[in-house]
């Protein structure tokens, strides 16, 4: 079942590296500024990213939230994307966030979530995650 809406940020692509033109797999890092459970910060992300035989992609990838009061979450996660008319593209999938805080952010360690995130060809990125209970 959805929970509540965890994280909600916009950003922008700070990255992108082919690592196999054959296959179609990239690497792509970006920067967004948002909220983690209310809380103001940055979050920072590398994934990789790679064509599938239907023409969708599949992509995993890792990152860490910094509030702006200094605590810190981790990411892990995986999805499947969609390219969309315009030259967007929207994954789908689920992250798996960890913490050491002891701070009010504690309760997102080991909390599983489900995401939607978007990019354009201009480089601008959004992502939605709810928790998944």
């Amino acid at each position: 079942m959805l929970g509540e809406l965890i994280t909600e940020e916009r950003g922008k692509v700070t990255g992108r590296r082919i690592l196999d033109s054959q296959g179609g797999k990239m690497e792509t890092s970006f920067t967004a500024m948002g909220k983690v459970k209310g809380i103001d910060g940055m979050d920072m992300g590398t994934y990789v990213s790679w064509m599938l035989p239907d023409g969708s992609m599949e992509g995993k990838g890792e990152g860490v939230f910094m509030t702006n009061d200094g605590q810190m979450v981790s990411w892990t996660g995986t999805g499947i994307g969609q390219f969309k008319g315009s030259g967007k593209i929207r994954y789908k999938g689920s992250l798996h966030f960890k913490t050491m805080s002891k701070g009010s952010l504690s309760s997102m360690n080991n909390v599983v979530g489900v995401f939607e995130h978007e990019g354009d060809m201009e480089g601008n990125v959004s992502t939605k995650t709810w928790e998944w209970k």
